[in-house]
């Protein structure tokens, strides 16, 4: 990963050059996309993917702008940390990552189960979700900013600082970026632990203990990792996990830590799962799919205390959350014009 000032003054305002190109010469894309239309597969799937490609790069040069400008404001950065900026880049995030959600993946989002607000209303939350599929993590922070109005504080993958506006617009908030395999587990515990400090009524502090999109593969390794460090009875509950990875207490753990008043909102979603590949996620573009999201909430005083009571509470909700899955595959069904969220009453 290049270093901050790289992505800053080269990558950014290449972006909006590009933007500014691309916009242009319009024309000759979607004329080049529609002449390609007749050998390749799906109905008009190249001039989708050329205007869909489009229009993702203004946004997120548009995206750049609005934090330039936000910049401008703040006194040249000297307030940018001030809670109303703050409040400004989070209001930014809900309606940046609902384009990204919107028109880049095309998603209709079916939510059920019990909102955050309703279950523990005036709490901070740690949320805990499942990884699996293209802009899972996007959809749920728009669930969280647009849906719920949290202020989520999240653990991401450094990769995603190649995207210029989302690598500006996110190190501005209290998120952390890591990258697998060059981080030791003592820092990166302490970082979780410095994140999760804090929390206030509105927060929510976003993890995903898998540590990455559920394969088969990965599946295959987690379990065998966990035969390899002497873990036999958590590599068998791992084992009746079909469309989850076994989790990675450890980050969670420290948040519930250091944060000892917030009760826990666990999330799983069904719709993007089957997408493991880059070949599934061009067959799949655009992907005019149904997501189906549930919650669960736990209350603090539900949370186990001891370590070894916590590991079989967490893989006790992982096997409901693999058992929901299964139950719970959304049927194909045209895309709505209205992106909502269309709330089922259900039990929880």
């Amino acid at each position: 990963m290049p270093p901050a000032w790289v992505r800053r003054l080269v990558f950014g305002p290449l972006v909006v050059a590009l933007a500014v190109l691309l916009l242009t010469t319009l024309p000759f894309w979607l004329i080049v996309g529609v002449a390609l239309s007749p050998f390749m597969p799906g109905h008009l799937r190249v001039p989708r993917l050329i205007w869909l490609a489009i229009v993702y790069v203004v946004w997120d040069a548009a995206a750049l702008v609005a934090l330039a400008a936000l910049w401008v404001a703040s006194g040249f950065g000297w307030k940018i940390r001030s809670p109303g900026f703050q409040r400004a880049h989070y209001v930014l995030t809900g309606g940046f990552l609902f384009w990204i959600a919107r028109w880049s993946l095309h998603l209709a989002v079916d939510v059920v189960g019990t909102d955050p607000d309703t279950a523990l209303p005036g709490r901070p939350e740690v949320v805990v979700g499942r990884h699996a599929g293209p802009g899972d993590s996007f959809i749920l922070i728009h669930a969280l900013v647009n849906w719920f109005a949290r202020e989520p504080r999240i653990v991401l993958k450094a990769t995603l600082q190649w995207d210029p506006a989302v690598d500006v617009l996110l190190n501005r908030l209290p998120n952390r970026f890591i990258s697998p395999g060059h981080t030791h587990t003592r820092s990166l515990e302490q970082e979780i632990h410095d994140l999760a400090t804090g929390l206030d009524d509105n927060d929510a502090f976003v993890i995903f203990p898998e540590g990455g999109n559920f394969t088969p593969r990965r599946r295959t390794r987690a379990i065998a990792r966990l035969h390899d460090r002497g873990l036999p009875d958590l590599a068998r509950r791992a084992e009746n996990l079909r469309n989850v990875l076994p989790p990675k207490p450890g980050g969670l753990f420290t948040a519930i830590d250091a944060a000892p008043d917030s009760g826990v909102i666990f999330v799983a979603h069904t719709g993007l799962d089957r997408m493991l590949t880059v070949g599934d996620v061009w067959r799949e573009l655009p992907m005019d799919k149904q997501l189906v999201m549930r919650f669960w909430s736990v209350p603090p005083e539900e949370i186990p205390a001891g370590e070894e009571a916590r590991i079989a509470w967490l893989y006790d909700w992982w096997a409901r959350i693999d058992a929901w899955i299964d139950e719970n595959r959304p049927a194909p069904r045209p895309l709505s014009t209205d992106w909502t969220a269309r709330r089922r009453p259900v039990d929880v």
